[in-house]
Order: structure tokens, then C-alpha cells, then sequence
């Protein structure tokens, strides 16, 4: 059974149980006990509120290290890839919301404009989850994957969303209006493509819900780390570990690859299980370097303790 199916099973039983706020939106209740790994700070409707200074520090580690930590812990669909974007050397970092659209049908479409309206909300189901935002949000959208009249956004929106969050979008879907969207400084789509047309005939029928997209699974609050190799969704409470986990290899390579410029341990020593003798050249060289730390002392000491290296 396909994940989309799913989903609306799932919505189906949570509305007839009353776990359900409305068609769109998962309850409180609900997004708390999907997401009960992650033990911090949460926003008013449930979603995991991964700290600022996380968010920044994510944006510096590289994507095959962060997924490589996910993969250890057996989180094995976290990752997707073959987009397209605004800019290549922009990554788009930080907390998910969610959205899942479907092929819209009059009936179900009406009902759900309907209960928007008395809801308060405004305009086209595209634009509910960016009335949502909130600065480190990343609006993340399962479009189906379509193309022609499968375009989410345009600059107008583009221009709201950063507005919002200072940040910017992973669709599954297309976009409209690239050249509009590329004047948004710091602004960036991942995207399937690009195309002229509308959206059309299609209708929101998941708001902060698990989705999928391509291969990956996300939830609301995930970390979202998208960059050129593709887009990784980490899993709340496992933020800090994969952030500090990326960051300590990130250190290891520096350091490595200083020592194989200066020839000071030939490759096989270097790309190989460290000796003691290399492991107090690297901790020597991290106190001679404290700027090249992007934690704190005390807590990458920690970390080591920990580490088999």
C-alpha cells in the first residue's frame, strides 16, 4: 500500500476517534506521541523546536557524514535526491512543516475550502502552510511529484515564505517564476522542476502530518540539511548527535589532510584506524586550533570519551 494511501487511512481513523483538530491538521496529542523521542523544547502544536544555535552549526556539516550517522542508528530512509534548484551553493536548513497534496475532486475540495474558511484561513489550500511559518521553518511539500500545473509557488509566494522563515522550500513537486525567485537573496527551492504553468486540480489534504518524499520519510520538526548531493531529513532527537557526530569527522579531515599536505603520516596511516601516536597529534592540534571548533572544548572531550575512533 502506498504511503500516501496510508496517511489518509490514518486521518480517516483519527477523525472518526477524535484525534484530529480537522482533515488537514494532526492533533497535538498525536504529533507528541509520534515524535515522543525528542525531549525538548516543543512549538504550540506539538512540533519539535530543534534550538537556533543546532540549526546553525547543521548548516556547516557535510550531508554524507550526517547521513552516515543516521544509517548507524538504522534510520535508513532519510534521503532523497535528483533536485533541482534556485542556487547550488545555497543550502536550505532547518525545522520541517509538513504539507501533502493531493489530486483535488470538486466535492472534497469544497469541504475543505469550506472548513478553512471558518477556520480563518485565506485563500488557496497552497498558501495554509506558509501562513504557518516561523523563522528556521522549512516548508516541506508532497506534491506527488507533478510537473505541468504542479507548481506550488511562484515569486509572490517565494517572497512570503522568506519572509517568514528566512528560508526556503523542498517540494516535491515544481515551481513557477525561477527568474523571480532567484532575486530573493538567500532564498532557495529544491525542486523537481521547473515549469510556466498554474497549479491546478490539486488540493491540501495533509498539514503538519507525516509525508514522504521520493525515497524519504519526514515528520514535522525534522532537521531538514539540503545541499547539492540532495536533501537528508533527520529526525529530531537525533539532531544534536548527528550534528556533533559530522562535525567531529569534519575536524578529523582537517586535521588529516593538513598532516598528508605536510607529509607528516603517509595515506595508509591517515585513511586507516589511528595509531595513539596519530590520535595525541590530532588532540594536540585541536588546542593548538580553538577556532576550528564548532562546539565547545568540553563537550567534543566528551564526545571522545565515547568515540572508538
Amino acid at each position: 500500500m502506498k504511503l500516501n494511501v496510508r496517511i489518509v487511512l490514518l486521518a480517516a481513523v483519527m477523525i472518526l476517534t477524535g484525534h484530529v483538530m480537522s482533515a488537514q491538521t494532526m492533533s497535538k496529542e498525536e504529533l507528541i506521541y509520534l515524535t515522543s523521542d525528542w525531549k525538548g523544547e516543543r512549538f504550540p502544536d506539538g512540533r519539535p523546536k530543534i534550538p537556533d544555535d543546532l540549526l546553525e552549526r547543521a548548516k556547516n556539516i557535510g550531508i554524507e557524514d550526517a547521513w552516515a550517522t543516521l544509517n548507524n542508528e538504522g534510520y535508513h530512509c532519510q534521503f532523497d535526491r535528483g533536485w533541482k534548484m534556485v542556487h547550488d551553493d545555497v543550502p536550505v536548513v532547518g525545522r520541517a512543516l509538513t504539507a501533502s497534496f493531493m489530486p483535488s475532486r470538486p466535492d472534497v475540495q469544497q469541504k475543505i475550502m469550506d472548513r478553512g474558511k471558518k477556520e480563518g484561513r485565506k485563500g488557496n489550500s497552497n498558501s495554509w502552510p506558509i501562513d504557518m511559518l516561523s523563522k528556521g521553518d522549512v516548508y516541506v511539500a508532497d506534491g506527488m511529484g507533478k510537473i505541468a500545473e504542479g507548481t506550488l509557488i511562484g515569486d509572490n509566494l517565494g517572497n512570503s515564505i522568506y519572509a517568514k522563515s528566512g528560508n526556503g522550500v523542498i517540494f516535491d513537486a515544481s515551481a513557477r517564476d525561477l527568474e523571480g525567485l532567484s532575486a530573493i537573496a538567500g532564498f532557495n527551492a529544491f525542486v523537481r522542476d521547473w515549469d510556466p504553468s498554474y497549479l491546478k486540480d490539486e488540493v491540501l489534504m495533509g498539514l503538519n502530518t507525516p509525508i514522504h518524499i521520493g525515497r524519504a520519510i519526514v515528520m514535522p520538526g525534522d532537521l531538514v540539511l539540503a545541499k547539492k548531493e540532495g536533501v537528508l531529513f533527520i529526525p529530531a532527537h537525533l539532531a544534536e548527535k548527528v550534528i556533533l557526530t559530522a562535525e567531529f569527522i569534519g575536524l578529523r579531515d582537517t586535521f588529516g589532510i593538513q598532516m598528508l599536505k605536510e607529509g607528516t603520516y603517509a595515506t595508509g596511516e591517515i585513511d586507516n584506524q589511528w595509531t595513539d601516536k596519530i590520535k595525541e597529534a590530532f588532540l594536540k592540534w585541536l588546542d593548538k586550533n580553538p577556532g576550528k571548533l564548532p562546539m565547545t572544548r568540553a563537550k567534543l572531550d566528551e564526545y571522545m570519551k565515547a568515540r572508538t575512533w
